[in-house]
């Protein structure tokens, strides 16, 4: 009997769990990874030629991405691996992928989206100057790079990793100026109930708090970010802020790191024909999915944050329910006590993720206020004012049709950076909820790869085998 052909996009803590259970099954995935090597973002390797510790390169979550990394290793002679590999289309019951300059497709009987999440970012003034960097790029560049975005830096936003990411520049040695964090205290105490779904984190959370204030961090909560100081020569030289009590504040620094959670990768998604739902809770559009991450499209499953924000473990579990549910599709035998528990552990975990949008919200209110010059697309250079002018000069209240009269979204990110923002600034231009706006419709292909790229046919996922290891 053929083998089904069954893809895992993605090799972060969604897609290995994913592949662990596949293969634990006798399935053999192919798994297109975009990374160098396994991990995703939050347990991303450092190169071969550097030796860092677990502990220093990953902070409380050394044993869990041990474990990934290991689980991975032992993994390889059991799956197709595809590293360094962009996924730049679904269409067709195919996935397109681009490699080493050469593009190509693959049939699936099952596709498991696994492509984890981006910054979720709010525009401010100033912040197209060099030395503006997203709490994910600063992340990048301490763990494949091995340095820091700046001598002196700012870390500004709200969330976890807001946190997290200045933790560990302070654990590798680099010198943090301040964490400044828009949302107010109060909101997390309230949160509290709901963030106590998840004690565990909650404790790492606040050990995170604790660290940075024994090394004599600066920290500031319910602030409003005014404006990155610098100019298109210096780059970066600080950052204004409104703090709780109404008073102005200036830091000097020459980075700043800017974050507001997450956003889930849904491009490939939405490409693939699955149905969204519009999240009031964070303001965003997400994939319709059940409870074991079946999407509305019959072969496409969805798992991690690349479809809900729920951390690490809960990508995980996800990605462990996303493969369940692959089996069960396919007739095969399925653990249904595995099923029941992993399902109760995303639950608890889906609760928790409610309580840190509730902590730590999304500032929509910062997006009417920002001022007309301030860019907003910056792969476009599209201002706030541009933006506020085709919604009320063209009636462009719909954001597609705000890309087609300013380009908004347009660019190299494709709006990944930039539509969550934009979209209330038409809102609240156009006086219209922000739901009935809607979101920008996905592009292949949904990175840029390089124009001499050039076309084969791939049969099988067998024929597209990668034996060496990274």
């Amino acid at each position: 009997m053929a083998q089904p052909r069954v893809i895992v996009v993605g090799a972060g803590p969604a897609g290995v769990r994913c592949a662990q259970t596949l293969v634990a099954a006798g399935i053999r995935p192919l798994i297109v990874d975009e990374g160098r090597r396994d991990g995703g973002q939050i347990y991303r390797r450092q190169p071969e030629q550097f030796s860092r510790s677990y502990s220093k390169l990953y902070g409380t979550e050394a044993a869990r991405a041990k474990n990934l990394h290991d689980s991975f290793k032992a993994l390889r002679a059991t799956v197709d691996y595809l590293p360094e590999t962009l996924a730049w289309n679904v269409a067709g019951g195919k996935l397109y992928t681009a490699r080493e300059g050469v593009a190509s497709n693959h049939a699936y009987d099952a596709l498991i989206l696994c492509p984890g999440a981006t910054d979720r970012l709010m525009p401010v003034k100033g912040w197209q100057f060099a030395g503006t960097y997203s709490l994910g790029a600063s992340q990048i560049a301490l763990k494949a790079q091995a340095c820091a975005i700046g001598g002196n830096v700012v870390f500004m936003g709200s969330g976890p990793l807001l946190y997290l990411v200045a933790n560990q520049y302070v654990q590798a040695g680099a010198k943090v100026a301040a964490v400044l964090d828009t949302s107010p205290f109060s909101k997390r105490v309230r949160a509290l109930p709901k963030l106590l779904a998840r004690p565990d984190v909650l404790r790492k959370g606040a050990a995170l708090v604790r660290a940075l204030k024994k090394s004599g961090v600066r920290m500031v909560s319910g602030i409003e970010p005014l404006e990155i100081h610098g100019d298109d020569r210096r780059g970066v030289e600080g950052v204004s802020y409104r703090d709780s009590s109404g008073n102005v504040q200036r830091i000097a620094c020459d980075a700043l790191a800017l974050g507001y959670h997450l956003r889930p990768e849904t491009q490939l998604a939405d490409l693939a024909g699955c149905a969204f739902t519009f999240d009031g809770s964070t303001h965003q559009w997400l994939p319709q999915l059940d409870e074991m991450g079946r999407s509305s499209v019959k072969t496409v499953y969805l798992a991690g944050d690349g479809v809900r924000v729920l951390g690490a473990d809960g990508a995980e579990a996800a990605g462990a329910l996303a493969a369940l549910a692959v089996l069960q599709d396919l007739g095969r035998p399925v653990d249904a006590a595995r099923v029941d528990a992993l399902t109760r552990e995303r639950a608890k975990m889906d609760r928790f993720r409610a309580g840190l949008a509730a902590a730590f919200p999304w500032p929509a209110q910062q997006a009417a206020r920002l001022s007309d010059d301030t860019i907003v697309c910056r792969c476009e250079g599209i201002s706030a004012g541009e933006l506020r002018r085709v919604t009320r000069d063209e009636g462009a209240c719909e954001a597609n049709r705000a890309k087609a009269f300013s380009r908004v979204g347009m660019g190299r990110c494709q709006g990944r950076y930039c539509a969550h923002a934009a979209a209330e600034i038409i809102a609240a231009a156009g006086g219209v909820p922000l739901d009935k706006v809607g979101r920008l419709r996905g592009q292949a292909p949904v990175k840029p790869f390089a124009i001499s790229t050039i076309a084969v046919s791939v049969v099988a996922p067998e024929s597209t085998q990668v034996a060496e290891e990274k």
